[in-house]
Formats: structure tokens, C-alpha cells, sequence
């Protein structure tokens, strides 16, 4: 399941491109689901219970075969941790519904500008001007894609950006939890606690889904479990500055998904404000490896 000490840079941006092609597949589910296209629409909560529940089922079996050795683990961050992510994954879910995927992915983007605006108060960290200067551009590219006029403006991409928010401190717990537990073990725990939170918070809105939106259910969350297994040992197999590149490439997946899905073609506006969100993310990445 996860080979900590094996370095194969080649195999690292395999999993990576292979990790993104599956996460922009959940978003196309989710889109699905989120509108009329396999039958009455889906609240948001309820696609993210879903993906938990599929998700835990899908590690349960791994689980079952492979017979991890478990630890105790840290429950305050693991609970932590999985509410940031439930909450930030509804809301990602929520906007695709309105919003073409690939805005909303390259909104996503900006989590790591969050996280790193937030370990100033929680972890002490110290930015630099590189890191400021890459986030400024980051949240200019956000800017550009919210299209801040009354003719454009598109409010579901305040869904995209308040998702981006949320799993900035998501990564904060999980620079916490990093090296403190055995990694197929914070997969399971995030998983399970995910579906205890978004059991509770579907219960005013479940309906019964058609056979096509259970399909689709399974598949977000299967397609979840096997993009988090592919990232983690993508991020074994070679340093963070030469994988982070390749996780961008979850921005193409999602534009070409969108237009073989729903016809949806990213315009001049959702390509520029892409494009310089992806160049303040990037010079983030490099100079976060570089401090590392």
C-alpha cells in the first residue's frame, strides 16, 4: 500500500497525474449529481456522505486484506482535520453545480496560499517576501475569476473560494499529524470520522437516489480512496518540488471532463485567472521546498 523508501522520480508523476485524473473525476460525479443530469438533484451534503461512505468502504477492504499494524491515534487532530475536509469537499461539490469545474479547481488552488497565511498565528511560522509576493498573485488570479462586475459576477465561485479556505486549515492539521502515525492509518481514521460527520449532517436532507446516482456515489468515493493511495505514494517516491507541478495537472482533467460531460469550454477569463493562479501556486510549492 505505501513504500516509504523507494525513490522513483518517474513513477512519482505517474501517481500524481494518475491522483489527479481521479480527483477531477469526483468532481464530474459530483457535478452530475449536483444538477438534473441523473435524476432530481442532490443536496451537497449528501454527495459528500457519499464519497465518505464508498471511500471507507473501499479502504475497509484494503484494510481487511492487507491487516495494517494500527496505532492509537491522535483523535483531536484527526477530528480536526476531517471537519475542515468534510466541510471544504461539500462546498467544492456545492459549487460545480454552478460553476465550470475548471474555475472551481483552479479556485482549489488557492488552499496552500490559505495554509500558509494561517501557520502564521498556529504554527509560528515566519513569510517571507517570496511567499507573500506568490500568494498576492494567487488571490489576483481568484480575483479574476470571481468576476467582481455586476454583469459577470458569478456568487457559486464564493462556494469554490470559501472550499479553498476551509482545506487551507485542513492542511494545517495535516502538517500536524505528518510523521506521527503510520500514513494508510490517517487515511482510514480521516475516512471514517468523515462519514460519522456527514451521516449527522445529511439527515435533513437525504432523498433517495436513483440507481444511476448510487453508481455515481460509488464511484466518487472509490475514485477518492484510490486518488488519495496514488498521492501518498506519489509523495514517497520523489520530493515535494519535483511532484507539485504534476498535481496542477488536476485543472486539465477537469476542463476536459467539463466539456466531454456538459459541453463546457474555460473562456478567455477562466484561462488567464487559471493561469496566474496556477503561477502563484507554483511559486509557493518552490520556495515551500526550498525552505524545507
Amino acid at each position: 500500500m505505501f513504500v516509504p523508501k523507494t525513490q522513483n522520480p518517474a513513477l512519482a508523476a505517474a501517481l500524481i497525474t494518475v491522483a489527479t485524473a481521479f480527483i477531477a473525476a469526483t468532481t464530474l460525479f459530483a457535478k452530475a449529481l449536483g444538477t438534473d443530469t441523473l435524476g432530481p438533484a442532490l443536496n451537497p451534503l449528501q454527495i459528500s456522505h457519499g464519497r465518505f461512505l464508498f471511500a471507507l468502504m473501499g479502504l475497509g477492504a484494503v484494510a481487511a486484506v492487507i491487516r495494517p499494524r494500527l496505532r492509537h491515534p491522535n483523535w483531536g487532530l484527526h477530528i480536526g482535520r476531517t471537519s475542515f475536509g468534510w466541510l471544504g469537499v461539500t462546498l467544492m461539490f456545492a459549487s460545480v453545480a454552478y460553476i465550470p469545474m475548471a474555475d472551481a479547481t483552479a479556485i482549489s488552488f488557492l488552499n496552500p496560499v490559505f495554509a500558509m497565511v494561517l501557520a502564521i498565528p498556529l504554527l509560528g511560522e515566519r513569510i517571507g517576501p517570496w511567499r507573500w509576493g506568490a500568494a498576492a498573485i494567487a488571490l489576483l488570479g481568484a480575483l479574476i475569476l470571481l468576476r467582481p462586475t455586476p454583469a459577470s459576477f458569478q456568487p457559486a465561485a464564493l462556494l469554490a473560494f470559501g472550499a479553498a479556505m476551509v482545506m487551507g486549515m485542513e492542511l494545517i492539521f495535516i502538517k500536524k499529524l505528518a510523521g506521527r502515525e503510520p500514513l494508510f492509518q490517517v487515511l482510514l481514521v480521516n475516512n471514517l470520522l468523515g462519514l460519522v460527520i456527514a451521516s449527522v449532517a445529511v439527515i435533513p436532507v437525504w432523498q433517495a437516489p436513483t440507481l444511476e446516482q448510487w453508481g455515481a456515489l460509488a464511484a466518487i468515493g472509490l475514485l477518492m480512496a484510490c486518488a488519495q493511495t496514488a498521492f501518498i505514494n506519489g509523495m514517497a517516491r520523489a520530493d515535494a518540488s519535483f511532484v507539485a507541478p504534476f498535481s496542477y495537472t488536476t485543472l486539465i482533467f477537469a476542463a476536459a471532463y467539463d466539456f466531454l460531460g456538459f459541453g463546457t469550454l474555460p473562456d478567455g477569463i477562466s484561462i488567464l485567472g487559471a493561469g496566474i493562479i496556477l503561477t502563484g501556486a507554483a511559486i509557493l510549492a518552490w520556495r515551500e521546498a526550498r525552505l524545507s
